[in-house]
């Protein structure tokens, strides 16, 4: 897998925001030990997200027992559960006085449960604690356990995410350990548990795919009862990770959205720096009760 030798074009090229919102939720990461998808995925966004008082927040540890080429998350032997972890997620959540909380996870499958009942007991915590703080929660697969994923439901989020991050022709370079009709099937398992619920999927593209392969994906997600779609530039973080195969320019990402807002999606964040958290709470408040 040679690295990528593609130049980064211009519109993929953004300032690194700063101001007081940045720092509260840097310090905080600091003093209270807490893990972020924004710095362990090397988002191109936490600049922007941080500056405007967004974050997303990580737990069941920093490292993944999985190993996928595209991922800058640290992966090897996960440490034991931190029980004081949801708690001080929760404090720092309702300290920032978010309107809007993304919870993602690495993926434990040395976890019986693959962590629901930690996602759980954070959403109850933050019912308590923040209650008027929408909770979106970006899940890992849970190894296709529907009793796994009944439990996260059951202290229930406002949105449940899962990225299914590539067409299934890729799966095997792209996403070691997972599975493309077991992370669809999950997505369809939620609707089915609960059917009010707001689910989300994302895609990243440049790895390889055809026009066709994305559309066909988002077909599948569309059955699935998938309402939330992001699609976004593929970066490599380092060049020991899976290269880039072409960087898509804004125009194509613009024709995407429209596509998939015709296959029946509700809200759609398409563009090069979009990734699965991007404008969260832009697109929940910009869909009504009879649209979900």
């Amino acid at each position: 897998m040679p690295p990528s030798t593609l130049r980064k074009p211009d519109w993929l090229k953004v300032r690194f925001g700063a101001g007081p919102a940045y720092a509260r939720i840097e310090r905080l990461h600091r003093e209270a030990g807490l893990h972020s998808v924004c710095r362990s995925a090397a988002c191109p966004n936490q600049g922007e997200c941080w500056s405007r008082g967004t974050a997303t927040f990580m737990i069941l540890g920093d490292s993944c027992s999985r190993d996928c080429a595209f991922c800058n998350v640290r992966h090897g032997s996960p440490a034991p559960l931190d029980r004081t972890e949801p708690q001080r997620v929760a404090d720092a959540i309702a300290l920032l006085e978010l309107r809007h909380a993304v919870i993602t996870s690495v993926t434990r499958d040395d976890l019986e449960d693959g962590g629901a009942t930690v996602f759980a007991e954070l959403t109850r915590l933050l019912r308590q604690q923040a209650p008027g703080c929408r909770i979106e929660l970006l899940i890992p697969d849970l190894e296709g356990r529907r009793e796994s994923l009944a439990t996260l439901l059951g202290a229930p989020p406002d949105v449940l995410g899962h990225n299914l991050e590539t067409v299934p022709r890729l799966y095997p370079q792209v996403r070691q350990g997972a599975d493309y009709q077991r992370s669809l099937a999950l997505l369809a398992q939620a609707r089915e548990l609960a059917p009010e619920l707001l689910t989300k999927s994302g895609l990243m593209l440049g790895l390889g795919e055809t026009s066709e392969e994305i559309l066909q994906v988002c077909a599948d997600l569309r059955s699935a009862g998938v309402s939330l779609l992001t699609l976004g530039q593929y970066l490599a973080p380092t060049r020991r990770h899976y290269p880039v195969e072409r960087y898509l320019p804004p125009d194509e990402f613009a024709a995407l959205r429209q596509a998939t807002l015709q296959l029946g999606f509700t809200h759609v964040e398409a563009g090069p720096l979009v990734r699965s958290s991007y404008h969260a709470d832009q697109a929940f408040e910009g869909i009504s009760h009879e649209q979900r």
